[in-house]
């Protein structure tokens, strides 16, 4: 048979050159697509990174940033509004001190499993820990006081409508709260973001007319006159970042987040003690005591800038700081406000529970936040107690100045004899194992005691 011819005509064959193009335009869709795959990859990387280093801080974070209470806020202040940029190199001399310092208090806690008074307890005299105990505790119900009196200074310049007393009540019910009947976790996560409100000073400092160049050549060219009351003012600086409340915490701390993370005996929490863990740790320690140092360089050169550069030299109270800035912006008086609210609600459970962990470890009580209130009375006493002593104190209306300057050399007195124990226990390598000190650290450490004892010395001989 014959097949019927069809009208359409037969398909042509395709050229060379279009048997190429098909398979090339697909390699270049394809090559196409995963270049805008790596751009997305790519765009995601720095978020993802922030968010793991965000989860690398913790209790380092948290104890740096506390470290800026207040208190630290009024020196700051003063330092700056009465000399200048001249003592604006005091945050970079300090930093690799307090660094090293906390960085050894942490690395006792995350290797012996303890606090820092247990291990003191443990390994060293009791009568002398005793002793540091309670010159701690009464150093930092001071502190309370005076920060709680600040933070209510604070709100009246904001609201200028409520009671001072009403606010100091308020202020200290609200961190009792927080740390009786909150868990241990949601906590300390409030802590972690209440660190946030620090970045306040550093906008105020960017917020107005500063002289940069002469703030960088004073941070880099260290000044000093030793007269009697720069003396003091330097002693105090020291006093306020390198403080005895920051040691016990920070050691609790670790051992309270290795118990958060299941390792609840004393075994466990010693074998967790990994060099990652470490690692990790040193991460969380460095970033917070470089955060804590780089607040209080802004708030020293943002005094230093406007206050001292225009003859305001007398500040006595953070409150005064905030209310002086107020020629120089809206913005800067706000922010300075809001951020003395926000360190206060910060630092204030910080010193009230360093004080109850050094007595539980000392006493051999229960002791840790993540404990409910009928699992440890002894311990949430204490921090009771510290918290009506701030109460009691800012309602008999007490000269807070007068408060900080007994704190001061209450600090002064204690901080080389708990430092000596910080240094001899990271460096036993009974408590330590592979952890303790090197070489380069202990010296570190001795020099930072050294340099606490004249901080001491410097600061009761300035009162005489």
């Amino acid at each position: 048979m014959l097949r019927m011819a069809s009208n359409e005509e037969p398909a042509s064959a395709p050229s060379l050159e279009e048997a190429f193009a098909t398979p090339a335009r697909a390699l270049e869709g394809a090559a196409e697509a995963a270049e805008q795959g790596e751009r997305a990859v790519m765009s995601k990387v720095p978020f993802k990174l922030a968010e793991e280093y965000w989860d690398t801080l913790g209790p380092g974070l948290t104890t740096g940033a506390a470290d800026n209470d207040p208190s630290g806020i009024v020196t700051y202040s003063q330092a700056g509004a009465r000399y200048g940029f001249q003592l604006l190199w005091m945050p970079l001399f300090t930093f690799p001190f307090m660094a090293v310092v906390q960085e050894m208090c942490a690395r006792i806690g995350v290797a012996s499993g303890r606090g820092l008074a247990a291990n003191i307890r443990r390994h060293h005299s009791a009568g002398a820990l005793y002793t540091v105990t309670a010159l701690l505790f009464f150093a930092n119900a001071l502190n309370i006081a005076a920060d709680l009196g600040a933070m209510a200074a604070a709100t009246r310049l904001l609201v200028p409508g409520l009671a001072f007393e009403l606010l100091v009540v308020l202020f200290a019910g609200a961190s009792l709260l927080l740390q009786v009947f909150t868990t241990y976790a949601r906590y300390a996560k409030y802590l972690k973001y209440l660190t946030l409100t620090l970045f306040s000073y550093v906008a105020v400092a960017l917020a107005v007319h500063l002289d940069w160049g002469a703030a960088l050549t004073h941070t880099l060219v260290p000044s000093l006159t030793f007269s009697r009351n720069q003396l003091f003012l330097v002693a105090a600086v020291l006093g306020t970042t390198i403080s005895p409340y920051l040691f016990f915490w920070q050691t609790s701390q670790e051992v309270e987040e290795e118990e958060l993370a299941g390792e609840t005996t004393l075994s466990a929490r010693r074998a967790g003690a990994s060099r990652h863990a470490v690692r990790k740790m040193r991460v969380d320690v460095w970033s917070g005591m470089f955060f804590s140092n780089l607040v209080a360089f802004f708030i020293f050169v943002t005094c230093a800038g406007t206050l001292y550069a225009h003859g305001i030299t007398n500040i006595e109270t953070a409150g005064e700081a905030a209310l002086a800035l107020r020629p120089f912006g809206e913005f800067a008086y706000l922010f300075f406000a809001a951020g003395i609210i926000g360190t206060g609600l910060l630092a204030v459970p910080v010193l009230a529970a360093s004080s109850a962990y050094a007595f539980a470890e000392s006493f051999g009580w229960k002791a840790g936040l993540y404990r409910k209130l009928k699992q440890a009375y002894a311990f949430y006493g204490v921090i009771i107690v510290s918290m009506l002593l701030g109460i009691i104190a800012n309602l008999l209306h007490l000269d807070p100045i007068k408060g900080l300057l007994w704190a001061a050399v209450g600090n002064g007195l204690i901080a080389p004899v708990i430092l000596f124990f910080v240094v001899r226990l990271s460096a036993n390598r009974a408590v330590m194992g592979e952890h303790a000190n090197r070489p380069l650290t202990s010296l570190i450490g001795w020099a930072t005691v050294a340099l606490m004892t004249l901080s001491g010395f410097a600061a009761i001989v300035s009162l005489l």
